[in-house]
């Protein structure tokens, strides 16, 4: 016998599920059938596909059993599907592979009562049978191979793991109730129950076996001669679910129950989802759809090695579910099944990438959860959730997906000028506020809202009654927007880096204003040196006496700069252009100065208070201390 550690992410989890306060303790049986069932499509598949396999399994049929033993207080749940060997054992139970759990796990606070709560973002698969177990053996034997395996483990810091004997293939799971509290599990109306609720749309039968006292019936002549009815003991083999793939089903069948407990069975989530879109196509290509969009966004959404949420089938046999270009990158957080008539069973990964059938269905896929994305847009609540949820990933589909751009522009949802704290609006709410003249969508990139509705950069539009946009997701705001171009012909545009609105000003004026500044300017730029690109007085302040600006060429640069930073490639900061206000007192003051301390003193205030009210770092914090005190002294 062979002892093994487990991994020791599988250690914590593990902690958590034998002293978890999780209260539905049920959903163990959902995650081992669904197991098992992913196990008997995997045999399906290859059966069909596999020349090794083909005749010896050609009459095979997938099913789950599952049988329990009240006086030994125990469970078995076994599947005659693909099976495992020594080394699928270690790297599917002994450790997490899958991101998702890893997520899991990384989000653990050690905290039980918190951390049980996780268990219902995220299904924990084979590992919740702990919840219940004092000890699982589990029995197995893959498809092709001659050699059975058996695990066992009480939930603790390792497992044994030692050959055995099986005769055909498949995995036995064995489990053994730790205390009379679960006993419950070990009944007949109780797994009926669990199985009704959480797996009836499971696409193979589901049986249970079970021992019953049969009393015999008697005739009225027996009854009257006083025969006693004799009793015996029958070994039964019911079928408890419906076995029928529920995506196949006329939608006037099913309810949302129907939907929403079979989302559970896929997704390992314990909430019923926020979005369902269940579509049946035919014409050039015949396929069905069924797809979920979850309440929480799944916890392993911006990792790279993300699991795709979408299972693809051919006729009823399930082909894969880790194939990530079934949909765009950008609706990873959709779950679901796509089910094709036209595709061959023996579709490879690389004929799948190439192929022109499910191109076809990714793009009508693609086109319909938008439409659906947009109906639920119509009911503002409803919606708001999801924009908390999702916002980020629709970006990133406006940058990925120029067909359906459009469309997915007029799903995104904006902090603004003229919205409420909490409340977003639509680039079409926008437009329609707009004054006739503006042919513009202005923005303002930042990370802190509060700092950016407070931007000096803003005065001039709100003098103008100009709507801004507060762009306060910058990791992704600072590539996405500028990415779009425009909306509607309207062009996007970046207030720190274009021409302000118009002010009542008549070009005379605007010279006869630089010509008064010109002298301090050149001062101020002599006294800041290379810490800006250049100096000048603008109009477009009415409260601040300055503020810094980016050059277009700047602009564009700083929005490249992630993709040189993911390069390994660091980029200079580029200096910012220093925009004085003429008719702030401060600034008039300093154009009649003649100490040069004063001067050099108030042109590094001016740049720094100007950084500071749009959230950048100011490289000398302690020189600025200094000079606001030196300044503050004189004024006393």
């Amino acid at each position: 016998m062979a002892k093994h550690q487990f991994q020791t992410e599988v250690g914590q989890l593990l902690h958590l599920m034998t002293h978890s306060l999780y209260s539905n303790k049920e959903i163990f049986i959902r995650e081992l059938v669904s197991n098992a069932s992913d196990a008997i499509d995997k045999l399906n598949y290859l059966r069909l596909t596999d020349e090794n396999l083909k005749d010896k399994f050609a009459d095979w049929k997938g099913e789950i059993n599952i049988s329990f033993d009240e006086a030994d207080k125990s469970l078995t749940i076994s599947d005659n599907g693909i099976g495992m060997n020594e080394a699928d054992l270690i790297a599917s139970i002994g450790t997490i592979a899958k991101s998702g759990t890893k997520s899991f796990v990384e989000n653990l606070t050690g905290d039980a009562k918190k951390d049980s709560n996780l268990i219902g973002q995220f299904g924990v698969g084979f590992y919740s049978v702990f919840m219940v177990a004092s000890n699982v053996d589990v029995i197995t034997k893959k498809a092709g191979e001659e050699q059975a395996y058996k695990w066992s483990s009480t939930g603790t810091g390792e497992f044994d793991l030692t050959p055995a004997i099986k005769e055909s293939n498949g995995t036995v799971i064995y489990i053994k109730l730790k205390d009379d509290e679960v006993s419950e599990f070990a009944s007949k109306y109780r797994i009926k129950n669990i199985v009704g609720k959480y797996s009836n749309h499971i696409a193979y039968p589901i049986f249970l076996n079970y021992s019953e006292e049969v009393t015999e019936t008697l005739s009225e002549e027996d009854k009257k001669a006083g025969k006693e009815s004799a009793k015996t003991t029958e070994r039964k083999h019911e079928k408890i679910n419906e076995a029928t793939a529920l995506w196949m089903q006329p939608k006037a069948k099913l309810k949302e129950q129907d939907y929403n407990d079979f989302y559970k069975s896929i997704s390992h989530d314990s909430s019923d989802p926020m979005l369902t879109i269940h579509t049946k196509t035919e014409g050039v290509n015949e396929y069905t759809t069924l797809f979920y969009i979850p309440k929480t966004a799944p916890m392993d959404m911006y990792r790279a090695d993300f699991q795709s949420g979408v299972k693809l089938y051919v006729k009823r046999v399930f082909i894969t579910d880790d194939e990530k270009e079934l949909l765009p990158t950008y609706l990873r957080f959709v779950r679901g099944i796509i089910d094709s008539e036209d595709l061959p069973l023996n579709v490879s990964r690389e004929i799948l990438q190439e192929n022109r059938i499910l191109a076809n269905i990714k793009q009508g896929s693609v086109k319909k959860i938008l439409a659906e994305i947009k109906k639920l847009s119509k009911d503002e609540e409803k919606y708001a959730e999801f924009v908390a949820q999702y916002i980020r990933p629709l970006k990133e589909g406006v940058y990925q997906d120029f067909t359906n751009k459009e469309a997915i522009l007029e799903l995104l949802r904006y902090k603004s000028t003229k919205t409420e704290l909490g409340k977003m609006t639509s680039l079409e709410a926008y437009k329609e506020r707009a004054n006739t003249e503006q042919k513009a969508i202005y923005y303002i990139v930042g990370e802190n809202e509060k700092v950016l509705r407070n931007s000096p950069l803003i005065e001039s539009y709100k003098k103008n009654d100009i709507e801004v946009l507060i762009l306060d997701d910058k990791e992704i705001d600072e590539i996405i927007t500028p990415a779009i171009g425009a909306y509607k012909e309207w062009e996007f545009k970046d207030i720190t880096a274009c021409e302000p609105p118009k002010v009542e000003q008549t070009e005379e004026e605007k010279k006869e204003v630089e010509e008064k500044f010109q002298d301090i300017t050149k001062k101020i730029k002599d006294k800041l040196g290379d810490a800006v690109k250049d100096v000048k007085v603008t109009n477009r302040l009415s409260e601040s006496p300055s503020c810094v600006v980016k050059d277009a060429a700047d602009a564009q640069m700083a929005a490249m700069a992630h993709m040189f930073r993911a390069m390994g490639q660091a980029i200079p900061e580029s200096a910012p252009i220093l925009e004085i206000n003429p008719d702030h007192e401060i600034v008039k003051k300093l154009n009649g100065c003649a100490d040069e301390s004063t001067i050099e003193d108030v042109s590094w205030i001016l740049l720094d208070q100007a950084k500071l009210s749009e959230g950048m770092e100011i490289t000398d914090t302690v020189a600025f201390a200094q000079r606001l005190s030196r300044i503050t002294a004189k004024a006393l």
